[in-house]
């Protein structure tokens, strides 16, 4: 894997069409048998009234809730589903006071472990797939026979191993990878709506 960027002295449009490039490499690496497996998982889940939760640090957390808002607020428009999604990065007070009192390692498991239940899914969001919280947090999910997702990059670190379903974008630039987790939150998000659609006749007038 090569380091992005490799060049010092660029102008500007230089530099967005070497980016440009990046994000078209960092597409053409997605599995999409396996996104189409996570959509599917998605799509049943709700259905089955499971419980979603998504975790991440850094802009990953600002994914990992953006990826609620879009699902509880978006997919649930116009739909049969009514998603119950919930980010663990989100709630400032349980997650400060259980880095303060116990370790900022366990700040997602903690929440797993007392709300998860068997079926329920958990979607960690994490660049290095290498962040001790989120492997953790896996961990315990699967304990309680909860189904994992995971959206990585660089070399996919122990995420991506311990998780039941991972999107792998092999990208060493935390911007690259970060925008496409960030879009595929978008296709997985609007998929789910066009495929639960009440009327499809709406299908052409709704805004996404």
């Amino acid at each position: 894997m090569s380091k992005f960027p490799n060049k010092t002295h660029l102008k500007l449009n230089e530099f967005v069409k070497d980016y440009a490039y990046e994000m078209q490499k960092a597409y053409e690496s997605i599995d999409l048998e396996e996104l189409d497996k996570v959509a599917s998982l998605l799509i049943n889940s709700i259905k089955d009234k499971k419980k979603i939760y998504t975790c991440g640090n850094g802009g990953s957390a600002a994914i990992s809730e953006h990826f609620v808002c879009d699902f509880l607020k978006g997919s649930s428009t116009g739909t049969d589903i009514s998603p119950v999604i919930h980010s663990l990065s989100s709630n400032i007070p349980t997650l400060t006071a259980v880095a303060n009192d116990i370790d900022y390692e366990s700040v997602f498991s903690f929440s797993v472990e007392r709300y998860g239940e068997k079926g329920d899914i958990l979607i960690c969001v994490s660049s290095s797939g290498n962040s001790p919280n989120i492997v953790k947090a896996i961990k315990a999910a699967k304990t309680l026979g909860m189904i994992t997702v995971s959206f990585v990059g660089f070399s996919g670190g122990k995420a991506r191993d311990e998780s039941d379903y991972s999107i792998y974008i092999p990208n060493e630039n935390y911007g690259v990878v970060e925008d496409t987790h960030h879009s595929l939150m978008h296709i997985l998000s609007q998929y789910v709506r066009i495929k639960t659609l009440t009327d499809e006749e709406d299908l052409g007038n709704v805004v996404f």
